[in-house]
C-alpha cells in the first residue's frame, strides 16, 4: 500500500489577489493559467510579466508553480503554442498541466527542462493510460473524476512510483466526462475546452410538448425547474486519510474563477485537516469547527463525488449556490492594538463578526468601535474600500478577513 502521509495541497490561482491568499493560508503550490491555452478564460490570469512575477513571489515562499495549457487547440492556434510554452520555461514555473498528446510532445521539444503534468482533460482512468503518458515524459498525471478510492488505489500499484498521482479534493463538478463537454459550444458557441464554458449545466430545464408550444412541464415538481445536469460540488475533508491510503500524492482544489475568500477558506481548512492527518493519520478526525469552515463559502450541496462507490454525485435542486456568509472587510495590518483594514461591505458597531486567520479557528469578534483612517468614530462603516482601524488587542497578519453570517 502506498501511503503517502503528507500529500501536496494544490490551490487555484485566478489572479495575484487570489495567489498571495493561496499562499498566505498554507498551499503546499498553486495552479494558475495564462492569457492563452488554459481551461478558465474567465479569470485574469497572467500574462508573461506577471507570470514571472508570481513564480518568484511563490517560489520566495518554497511553493511551486504549475502552469495550465490544458485546452484542446484547434489548428489555428498552434502557431502561438512554442512561444506560449517558452515563456512559460522562461519564467520558472515548476510544471505545465496538458491534456493533448501533441501538446505533450511539443513542449518536450520546445522545453525539454520543464515538467509536464496531464490534466484531469485527458480522462486517465486506469493504468496503462497513465503509464505510457509516463514512459511519454508525464511526470504527473490528474485522475479522471469518475474514479473512486479503489480504482485509484489499484492504479497506483500498477504505475511506477516516480509517477504522481493528482486528484480533486474539492469544489465544483463538471457533469460530463473528465470535463469534457460540448453542450456550451451548442448552446452558446463558447467552446467549453477552450476555456470559455458558460456552465448551461448549472441552467433550469423544462419539457415542452411538441403540439403545446410555449407550455413548459418541469421534468419534476418543482417551481423552478429541473436541474438534471447541475452536479453537487466536492467535498472529501472528512475523508483525506481514504485519499493518502488510495496513494494520492496530491490534492486539487478547484476554483481558479472562485474569490479570493474561497480560496483563502477552503485552502486553510485543508491545510489545518493535512497537518491534523498528519501528526495522527491513524486516527484522523478533523474538528467539527474545522469541517464547517467549508459551509462558510459560496458552494453547491456538497457530496463525495465518486470517491467513495457507495454513492454518486446527486444533481442540486436549485439554481443558486448557497451563500451564508460573506467578507466585511479584509485586514492589511495591526498596529498600535488596532486592526488596519479595508472595508468590502457595510457594517456597523455591535455586529458580531468572526476573524479568520490562517492556521487558527476562527475568533468571534464583536465590533464596539470602527475608526476611520484619519482616527475619527464611525458608527457605520459604508465605503468600500475605505480604509478602516478596529481596536483588536492581539496582532494579526496581513491577509486575515473579517466576515460575517448573513440573515437566513
Amino acid at each position: 500500500m502506498n501511503i503517502n502521509l503528507c500529500p501536496e495541497l494544490l490551490s487555484p490561482a485566478g489572479d495575484f489577489e487570489r495567489l498571495r491568499s493561496a499562499v498566505l493560508y498554507g498551499a503546499d503550490a498553486v495552479y494558475l493559467g495564462g492569457k492563452r491555452f488554459g481551461m478558465r478564460a474567465s479569470p485574469d490570469n497572467f500574462g508573461p510579466e506577471e507570470l514571472a512575477e508570481a513564480v518568484a513571489y511563490c517560489h520566495e515562499r518554497n511553493v511551486k508553480v504549475y502552469l495550465t495549457c490544458n485546452t484542446l487547440p484547434h489548428e489555428d492556434e498552434l502557431a502561438e503554442l512554442p512561444e506560449f510554452i517558452r515563456q512559460a520555461a522562461a519564467a520558472g514555473v515548476d510544471a505545465l498541466i496538458v491534456a493533448d498528446v501533441g501538446v505533450l510532445m511539443l513542449a518536450k521539444r520546445v522545453a525539454p527542462e520543464l515538467d509536464l503534468h496531464i490534466s484531469t482533460q485527458m480522462g486517465v482512468v486506469n493504468h496503462l493510460a497513465a503509464t505510457e503518458l509516463f514512459h511519454m515524459g508525464a511526470k504527473r498525471v490528474v485522475l479522471a473524476r469518475e474514479l473512486n478510492l479503489g480504482e485509484i488505489a489499484s492504479i497506483r500499484e500498477k504505475t511506477p512510483p516516480e509517477l504522481a498521482i493528482e486528484a480533486f479534493v474539492h469544489g465544483a463538478m463538471c457533469v460530463s466526462f473528465s470535463g469534457r463537454c460540448l453542450l456550451s459550444n451548442y448552446l452558446t458557441g463558447r467552446d467549453g475546452n477552450r476555456g470559455e464554458c458558460a456552465q448551461p449545466c448549472r441552467w433550469g430545464y423544462h419539457l415542452m410538448e411538441e403540439k403545446r408550444e410555449g407550455l413548459y412541464f418541469p421534468i419534476f415538481e418543482d417551481e423552478k425547474g429541473s436541474f438534471i445536469l447541475n452536479a453537487q460540488d466536492l467535498n472529501m475533508i472528512e475523508h483525506i486519510d481514504r485519499m493518502a491510503r488510495a496513494g494520492i500524492t496530491s490534492l486539487k482544489i478547484e476554483g481558479r474563477a472562485k474569490s479570493a475568500y474561497y480560496v483563502a477558506v477552503v485552502t486553510g481548512a485543508y491545510r489545518m485537516a493535512l497537518d491534523l492527518y498528519a501528526k495522527d493519520p491513524d486516527n484522523y478526525a478533523p474538528p467539527p469547527w474545522l469541517v464547517e469552515e467549508t459551509e462558510k463559502i459560496s458552494h453547491r450541496q456538497y457530496s463525495t463525488g465518486f470517491y467513495l462507490g457507495e454513492e454518486t454525485p446527486g444533481q442540486c435542486p436549485r439554481d443558486s449556490y448557497l451563500r451564508q456568509w460573506e467578507v466585511v472587510a479584509t485586514v492589511d495590518g495591526w498596529a498600535d492594538g488596532q486592526l488596519l483594514c479595508t472595508e468590502r461591505n457595510r457594517f456597523r458597531v455591535g455586529e458580531t463578526l468572526e476573524l479568520v486567520q490562517p492556521g487558527v479557528p476562527p475568533e468571534v469578534l464583536v465590533v464596539e468601535r470602527i475608526l476611520d483612517e484619519e482616527g475619527a468614530p464611525l458608527e457605520v462603516a459604508n465605503h468600500p474600500m475605505m480604509q478602516l482601524r478596529i481596536p483588536h488587542q492581539a496582532q494579526c497578519r496581513a491577509g486575515a478577513m473579517l466576515r460575517r453570517q448573513q440573515p437566513q
